[in-house]
Order: structure tokens, then sequence, then C-alpha cells
């Protein structure tokens, strides 16, 4: 796939964080197509915690499968009992695996949002975790 034969969709995005050399600004689907600055950082508010939550998800299997567990146990299930990745779902019972999907949502809605007025688009800081990003001079950030 040659892709010099794809055509620019869009000078708009060009010079924005994330375009670099060799490729520059590079939408090959075209969705960006007429775009404007809104669902360009829409799209990538939404990039980054897709990100940040596969991260977590891989964290979370690697602890799993290095057989590292919570003390105690689920409806009688001790929890060094269950096997890592999708092998849990076939031994938990569907309530518990609803209370996981719950969860999921809790955090995708109330944890994991946008701070109004952040820094940066992806700004997930929401007053929980700071790693000192405000002491940092502008050049650091």
């Amino acid at each position: 796939w040659d892709i010099s034969s794809v055509p620019p969709t869009s000078n708009f995005f060009e010079n924005d964080f994330g375009a670099q050399p060799p490729l520059g600004f590079f939408d090959p689907l075209g969705i960006l197509e007429g775009a404007n600055a809104s669902k360009f950082n829409r799209l990538r508010y939404v990039e980054i915690k897709h990100g940040r939550i596969s991260m977590l998800a891989v964290v979370g299997y690697l602890v799993t499968q290095a057989g590292i567990r919570l003390p105690g146990d689920i409806s009688g299930i001790p929890y060094d009992a269950i096997p890592g990745g999708f092998s849990a779902l076939d031994i938990l019972p569907n309530g518990h695996i609803g209370t996981v999907v719950f969860l999921i949502g809790l955090l995708d809605t109330c944890i994991m949002v946008d701070v109004t007025g952040g820094d940066f688009v992806g700004d997930f800081r929401n007053g929980y975790i700071d790693f000192g990003w405000d002491s940092f001079d502008e050049a650091t950030k």
C-alpha cells in the first residue's frame, strides 16, 4: 500500500500536535474531511481516553497472568481459583459479570471524564491524582 497515493484530506490540522514527518497530517480514511477544530478535539479526546483504558486493561491482564490475586472470594469461589483473561467469564456467575460491566461504565462516566477547562484535550486529572503537572514550567509541559 503506497501512502503517497492517498490524497491529502485537509491542511487545517497540518501543524497540529502529532503531525510529524515523514507523514505529517495522516488521515487515510478521510475521517476529518471538512471537519472543524471541535470535531478534531473530540476525536483526539476519544483516542486518548480509549488508549488509556486499553493500557489499564493490559496491566490488569498481565497482573492476573502473573498469578497476583486479591485475597478472599466471590460467591464462594476463591480469587486465586479464577483464571486470568477471558477464561474468568466461564467461572464467574452472570450477576458478577454485570457488576464488572457496571463498574466499567461508572468509571467511564464519572471518573475518566475530561476536565472542563483543562490544560489540554484529554486532561483526566479531575483532582483525583496529580503528579505535579501544575508545578511544571511551560517549557516542561
